[in-house]
């Protein structure tokens, strides 16, 4: 397998739960989401990536949305943010999260890099 090909399966992976924990701080529209993973080359996504993984969070009720005018008298932008339910699908991702990475460390024989 290539370099290339394990990274995007690990962007994949990890997508959803990197677009919640952006969420939990404060509710973000999609273009802000999309710039801020920009920020990391190994999460960087489009939008067709982007828009349609925030639609089947709405659908499942772990994010809710709201339209918000604009200060700048731009078009209104849809804000996304945590749901309850959200909330707690997050906090189990942790969990595995953790897990995971304390397995990688000790199978790497010590302290995980990454």
């Amino acid at each position: 397998m290539k370099l290339d090909d394990w990274k995007s399966q690990i962007k994949r992976g990890t997508l959803e739960f990197c677009i919640l924990l952006m969420i939990r701080r404060q509710p973000s529209y999609g273009y802000e989401i999309i710039s801020t993973l920009e920020r990391y080359p190994i999460l960087a996504a489009k939008e067709n990536t982007i828009y349609p993984l925030l639609r089947r969070l709405l659908k499942e009720g772990y994010i809710s949305s709201t339209w918000q005018e604009s200060a700048e008298g731009l078009p209104p932008r849809k804000y996304y943010a945590l749901t309850g339910q959200g909330q707690a699908y997050l906090e189990a991702m942790k969990s595995e999260w953790g897990g995971l990475l304390a397995a990688i460390e000790e199978l790497q024989g010590g302290k995980c890099d990454g």
